[in-house]
């Protein structure tokens, strides 16, 4: 199967809605935390997909309809109580085939940590059908897996980085989370 199959493959699965529960360890302050999410992923149109482009002036990319395009809409809940809700669009646009990897970038109309748009990278392997992205926050340098085990259960796993100086390694740990993805039926 070509590699493009396989990565649209993978997105196919993702569409639907999923709840997730996760652990996140946030390391500089020794504390661990629960929290369950319940989200949606749908796919975008040619237009939206056009606007989260010039969101983050990207320039111009052909063919939009083989982009993987999605909207996330979230809703998370901490064992303290604490509420977060989110709806954003992103989009994948591959620049290098590799084996069996796809590398490109990954773009939203608004960041998780900052509400602004942002670019990101993303690195697919379509043996293990891992997804992982590396963003370069402000403060952090958040790099995100998702590992698609069957068509219903996904494994995440979140590793932010305090951003360490420019080309310096990244070797501070600040948050560490883990999670088990269900889809429902």
């Amino acid at each position: 199967m070509a590699l493009s199959s396989v990565f649209h493959q993978f997105f196919d699965h993702c569409i639907g809605s999923w709840s997730t529960e996760r652990t996140y360890h946030y390391l500089t302050q020794n504390e661990v935390e629960r929290s369950h999410t319940d989200f949606q992923v749908s796919p975008i149109t040619d237009e939206i997909k056009a606007r989260v482009l010039a969101d983050n002036a990207y320039g111009e990319v052909e063919d939009l309809a083989t982009l993987p395009g999605f909207r996330l809409a979230f809703d998370t809940v901490s064992e303290k109580g604490e509420k977060v809700s989110q709806t954003l669009n992103l989009l994948f646009v591959t620049n290098i085939e590799t084996g069996n990897i796809l590398e490109g970038d990954y773009l939203r109309d608004r960041a998780y940590e900052e509400a602004r748009p942002i670019i990101s990278h993303f690195r697919f392997d379509t043996h293990t059908s891992e997804l992982l992205m590396t963003t370069n926050y402000t403060r952090v340098v958040s790099v995100d897996s998702i590992t698609l085990i069957n068509p219903s259960t996904r494994i995440r796993r979140i590793l932010n980085y305090l951003r360490p100086p420019a080309g310096q390694p990244l070797e501070k740990l600040g948050l560490v989370g883990f999670g088990v993805e269900q889809k429902v039926a």
